[in-house]
Formats: C-alpha cells, sequence, structure tokens
C-alpha cells in the first residue's frame, strides 16, 4: 500500500486579518514540511477567519481573499515549500452563472471555499457544498454551494476532500468518495464548541468513514472569534471506524499521522451521488518510496466535561480581549459566585496582573461579601480597590426619594456607572457577570450588573456556576495551588445584596428545579404542556415561562458572551421582542 504522511494543522485564526493568517499558514506549512509530511491541511476559511458573516457580501473583501491565496501560493513556492500540497479554506466567489440563476443570487456570488496549493499555483478550488442554516450559521444567506467531489492524486492516493457541513449532512460527498474510490476523506472545519459535542463528533467521523469506506481525517479549528469557540480536537479515523489520531482540545496542534492506504485506480471522472461531478487533479502519480512510519497517531488526554467546559470559557474570553486589542478587563467583585467564577475565568485567560476588580459596598453589602471579595483577589493576585456607593446613593435618594424595586435597582446601576468611569478613564474592559439562569428570566438591572463588553458566563446556568467553582478549586489543589474562589462565596445562598436579608430564593425557584424547566424552554422548545408532563408544577411553569418571555427586551441589551450551549441567548435563539403569543396563556 502507499504511504501518506498527513499533516492536520490545528490552528486559530482571525477574521479578516488576511496577513496574520497567512503567516501563521506559513509558518506551521513549514513545521509540517520539516516533520516531512506528504499532505498539510489547514482549517476551513482559515486564511480569512470565520465565520466572516456580511464580510462575505462586500467584494472587496472577497478580492482581498483570493488575492491573498493566490499571493499565499506564491510565497509557498519561493520559501521551498511549493512541493508540498497544502489545502487551506478561503473566501472565494462563483465564476459560473448557471448555479446561481437557478438559486435565484447573482452571478459571483460568494462561496465557502478551499484551494490545494503548490508549485506555486492554485491546483485545485472548491466550494462547500452543503450549507449549514441553522443555530448560528446563515451561510444559505451568504453562500452558494459547491456542486463538485474534488479529488487530489498525492503520491498514488486519492484524496477527497469536504468542508465541514459536507460530513455534517447525509448524501453529498461522503458518498461521493466511495463511489470515486477515494483512498483517503479529508474534511476541512471551523466547527463550533457546544458542550458534550466532542463524543458527537466522534461517532460522526467514525459513521463517515464507514459510509465513504476509506480513512477519514476530521480537521478542526481551535481559538474563539467573538462568542463562538473552536475546541480542536481533529481526529482521524480508518474506514472501520477505529481511531487512529486524535488531537488536543483548545490547542493549537500540528497533528502528524502516517498512513498506509490504498492505491489509486483509474482516474475517476463523470458525475457520482447527488450528481457531483468528480474535479480531479493529479499532483503526483507514483507512492512514495517506502519508509520507517515515524507518526503512528495517538490519543491526546481528553478534558473531563468540566474542565472542557471551563476550557471554553478561558478561551472564549482570552480570544476575545486579545483579538479586539484589549489589554486589561474590569469586574464588579460582590463576594458572590458569578463575579468569583468570572474573575477566576479572566485571570486565567489573561493572567492576574491584567485583572482590575472593584468592590461596589453599598448599606445592605453584608460583611461577608466585602470580605469575600477581598479574599478572593488575595488567592489571585488580581488588582482590588474598594468603592463605597454610599455618598453617590445618598445624592440620588435626596434628589428623587426612590422606594422598592428603584431604590433597589439604583444601587446596580450606580455600580454600573462607577465601572464604565472607571473604564474610561484606565483603559479597562468592563466584564458582566450574570449567568444564563438570570438572564432568562430577567433577574438582572439594565445598565446596572448588565453593564459591560463581554459576559463570560452569559451561556452557563447558575447550577452549572457552582459546579464549575467547585471544579476550579479542586483543579488547583491538585496542582498544589491555591484554589482561586473563598468557599464561602460558593456555599452562602446567593443574594444581590439591595434590601435587607434579601435571597434570590425570594423572587425565583430553587436553580436546580429553574434551571431544568429553562432547559426544556430555552434549550429544547419546549412548551408549557411538555414541561408540565415532565413533572414540573404547572403554576410554577407558568410563572417561568411568563419570566422568560417578558425579559426578551433586557437580553437583547446584554453584551455578548462566551456560547457553551445548542442553543445560547443571540444567534441561536431569535424571538421577536414585541411577541403576544405566549404559551403560558
Amino acid at each position: 500500500m502507499p504511504q501518506l504522511r498527513l499533516a492536520l494543522n490545528q490552528i486559530d485564526s482571525s477574521v479578516g486579518d488576511l496577513t496574520g493568517n497567512a503567516e501563521a499558514i506559513v509558518r506551521w506549512t513549514r513545521r509540517s514540511a520539516e516533520q516531512g509530511a506528504h499532505l498539510a491541511a489547514f482549517p476551513e476559511m482559515a486564511l480569512t477567519g470565520y465565520p466572516v458573516e456580511d464580510l462575505a457580501l462586500r467584494s472587496s473583501f472577497v478580492d482581498a481573499s483570493r488575492e491573498a491565496l493566490r499571493a499565499l501560493a506564491a510565497r509557498l513556492d519561493a520559501e521551498g515549500l511549493g512541493e508540498l500540497p497544502v489545502v487551506v479554506g478561503y473566501l472565494d466567489r462563483s465564476e459560473r452563472e448557471t448555479e446561481e440563476r437557478r438559486l435565484g443570487r447573482p452571478a459571483g456570488a460568494p462561496r465557502n471555499a478551499a484551494a490545494v496549493l503548490h508549485r506555486g499555483e492554485v491546483a485545485l478550488a472548491f466550494a462547500k457544498h452543503h450549507l449549514p442554516n441553522y443555530g448560528v450559521f446563515d451561510e444559505f444567506r451568504y453562500f452558494v454551494p459547491g456542486d463538485t467531489l474534488p479529488v487530489v492524486r498525492v503520491h498514488g492516493v486519492d484524496v477527497a476532500l469536504a468542508i465541514c457541513e459536507d460530513l455534517w449532512q447525509e448524501g453529498g460527498r461522503v458518498p461521493a468518495a466511495r463511489s470515486a474510490g477515494a483512498g483517503l476523506l479529508l474534511s476541512i472545519n471551523a466547527s463550533p464548541y457546544e458542550r458534550e459535542k466532542d463524543d458527537t463528533r466522534l461517532d460522526l467521523v467514525r459513521k463517515r468513514a464507514q459510509e465513504a469506506g476509506c480513512t477519514t481525517a476530521y480537521l478542526a479549528m481551535t481559538g474563539g472569534q467573538d462568542e463562538l469557540v473552536f475546541d480542536g480536537d481533529s481526529i482521524v479515523v480508518n474506514r472501520d471506524g477505529e481511531v487512529l489520531a486524535r488531537a488536543p482540545q483548545f490547542a493549537e496542534e500540528c497533528l502528524l499521522i502516517d498512513l498506509d492506504l490504498p492505491a489509486a485506480g483509474p482516474i475517476p471522472g463523470g458525475t457520482v451521488d447527488d450528481g457531483l461531478r468528480v474535479d480531479h487533479v493529479t499532483l503526483s502519480a507514483e507512492p512514495q518510496a517506502a519508509y520507517e512510519p515515524e507518526f503512528p497517531g495517538g490519543y491526546a488526554e481528553r478534558l473531563d466535561d468540566d474542565a472542557e467546559v471551563y476550557a471554553a470559557l478561558v478561551t472564549g474570553l482570552r480570544a476575545y480581549v486579545s483579538k479586539n486589542g484589549f489589554r486589561s478587563v474590569l469586574i464588579g467583585l460582590s463576594g458572590g459566585i458569578d463575579s468569583a467564577l468570572v474573575a477566576a475565568i479572566a485571570c486565567d485567560a489573561v493572567g492576574a496582573e491584567n485583572v482590575h476588580g472593584i468592590s461596589m459596598p453599598s448599606r445592605y453589602s453584608s460583611d461577608h461579601s466585602r470580605s469575600d471579595a477581598a479574599e478572593l483577589a488575595h488567592r489571585t493576585g488580581l488588582h482590588f480597590r474598594t468603592v463605597p456607593i454610599g455618598p453617590m446613593f445618598d445624592a440620588y435618594m435626596e434628589s428623587l426619594g426612590l422606594t422598592g424595586l428603584a431604590e433597589e435597582n439604583l444601587q446596580s446601576r450606580l455600580r454600573g456607572t462607577l465601572l464604565m468611569a472607571v473604564s474610561n478613564q484606565e483603559g479597562h474592559i468592563v466584564l458582566a457577570p450574570g449567568n444564563k439562569s438570570e438572564l432568562a428570566v430577567g433577574y438582572s438591572t439594565l445598565y446596572g450588573d448588565s453593564v459591560g463588553a463581554y459576559g463570560p458566563i452569559k451561556d452557563v446556568y447558575k447550577d452549572l456556576v457552582f459546579r464549575l467553582a467547585r471544579w476550579r478549586n479542586r483543579a488547583a489543589l491538585e496542582r498544589g495551588e491555591t484554589p482561586p474562589i473563598p468557599e464561602n462565596s460558593i456555599a452562602k445562598p446567593p443574594s444581590a445584596e439591595l434590601r435587607p436579608g434579601q435571597l434570590d430564593t425570594d423572587s425565583l425557584p430553587d436553580y436546580e428545579v429553574l434551571d431544568a424547566i429553562l432547559d426544556l424552554y430555552v434549550d429544547r422548545d419546549q412548551g408549557r404542556d411538555a414541561i408540565i408532563a415532565a413533572g414540573f408544577d404547572p403554576e410554577l411553569v407558568t410563572r417561568t415561562l411568563l419570566l422568560v418571555d417578558r425579559a426578551e427586551y433586557k437580553r437583547r441589551q446584554y453584551p455578548p458572551g462566551t456560547k457553551i450551549s445548542a442553543k445560547g441567548f443571540g444567534k441561536d435563539r431569535r424571538l421577536p421582542i414585541t411577541n403576544r403569543w405566549r404559551e403560558h396563556a
């Protein structure tokens, strides 16, 4: 059997940074070549970053992407890397009018594309065939689908190529690879992270390898882009679904593996499954001279569920801060569990020396809340100061004479104003500490605790907040470090402390029950009757659903934050603010 050393370059790209992304591709290609790779690959839209959203509709950006691809091919050749075929994703446009007319799109519509670069040229280019149009994806809004099965012959092996959704949907390029007699199916991807998606991904790749009848390589992106996180976890399986190699999670990596693959037969042609036209290019017809394999594959250590979620939150915040040119973050530290977890995530993401915390006690702030905030700062080493809001609060009250909820919310808004003033003065970005449970039911104050540029735990239910805090402390102990979160912040009942003796349970059910209802309503789109049938109290369900529906206007004004679920608040869940439909009518 012919041998092929495959290099899967699991890298982080930044949207719009064509120069920086090209530099990274050159650097990782050189590393692949130095390790003797015969074929190197990079993730979906690695050259432009992903997702580009409405940048795809700007002809200037499409032109720049196409030019950057040609320049990249020339540069690889000029630097002595031209003999190594490189598969790289980029933004292209269609040159064909027939398909665009059928889809009602103008000629030259954008394409989510990939190319094989070889000897200074674009040897083969193709577009994604299956376009996702669910959750955070809007690819039907932007792109036209590809209608080919791209196959490149490398050292006597036919390698079929695909892009992300081509594996996630039935039909198309997977069965077409079998029909074309491919020895390897290589898919490049930018599939965002979700909890427990790694198991789903592995099952998918195994299934598709068996359907394609050949070894299948799934190359993933890593890093973060706005609310999305990419967790890496590239996978190679053989035709029987046996895992040959698996890359680490949340880390850049060049995954190298030596493969024994079937020799290519006659050059395939014509059309195959789903009417895909085979587009075949031969780069090197003769097999590589036999060599002793150096990279047999391997299985990178897996993170447990809580460690995986925590790593995603750290990755998302780090990417947002660094890619947007910020240097430091600012957090209002209440002594409670939410701000404590956000502070721990921030210290891990950008370093404690770049994290600033402010305690802003009022007359209702407990002694333990003040001391817990100071203890957190002591344990983590973040910058800490205390600025009481009493004088500001008294001035407002003297002028306005507020009572009840208005008085309570004034405290939160004063804290938000104070944080933004320090942010403007010192150049930090403010992190909003709200969790998904609070955002779901509107248990937050607009222009108060919702103030911030980014919400690290925006997609984390309260029950999971506690779990992650406990996990982070255990992880510290296992490493011989000081746990960052004071035990009292974890153990005490949650409270906004905006009135004497206030507890969250005064307004909300126990979070364990609330989160279970929210999971069914928000994440799974279950209606009132279905939730009640699942065993929940009808009156509680009705009240919870009413709170969720009424809070839509608040959620629209909340900052972006890391997505870890299948349905985060934002692009995943798009409901009208003005909406008279009620599940609980």
